[in-house]
């Protein structure tokens, strides 16, 4: 396994849209997964897109453990904020309430940043594992941000551009100052 060089806002690479994985189980895409979740782990990170190692396919790990809850979430968001260490390829979300809730996200690609991002609050996503066995599970508050962040990813999209104010774009080291107004 290996630590992967992570895209930043601006690469190319994280503009495109990601190409579907033709053969799940293929060597290459078992690498790149391994990789993924070292180098995830080793940065932190609650989330990974392929494309944000450089590899435009669509292969997404994610985390949603509640020890990563952020303090900034609302009771709302709090609600379903626990998800295993996942591995999702060809992934598809369908919007399952009407509700939206805003709640503070990072990213790898982005680093030093966090941005208020409203979206759905109960979401139905799918796809499928390594072995290429369907994967369903249905997701509310930070599970489902976090999904919702990562697929993002595999279409091109990084969370400031799902900002409705970008006053609201502020660094890490003055989250704080943020915090405080909404207690």
């Amino acid at each position: 396994m290996a630590i992967l060089k992570i895209a930043r806002m601006g690469h190319p690479v994280l503009a495109g849209k990601a190409e579907p994985v033709a053969d799940p189980a293929a060597p290459e895409i078992r690498r790149l997964v391994a990789d993924m979740i070292e180098t995830m782990l080793d940065a932190n990170g609650a989330g990974l897109a392929a494309p944000q190692v450089h590899v435009p396919r669509r292969v997404v790990v994610f985390q949603a453990p509640e020890e990563r809850s952020d303090p900034g979430l609302s009771e709302a968001e709090r609600f379903d904020h626990t998800a295993p260490l996942t591995v999702l390829l060809n992934p598809e979300i369908e919007v399952a309430g009407p509700g939206v809730e805003g709640g503070w996200e990072g990213c790898l690609s982005v680093p030093g940043l966090r941005g208020y991002v409203e979206r759905p609050a109960h979401i139905r996503y799918r796809g499928v594992d390594l072995e290429g066995r369907p994967l369903s599970r249905v997701a509310r508050g930070f599970h489902a941000r976090v999904v919702q962040h990562e697929v993002d990813h595999l279409d091109g999209i990084l969370y400031p551009q799902r900002m409705a104010d970008l006053k609201q774009l502020i660094f890490e080291s003055e989250a704080r100052h943020w915090l405080k107004e909404e207690e």
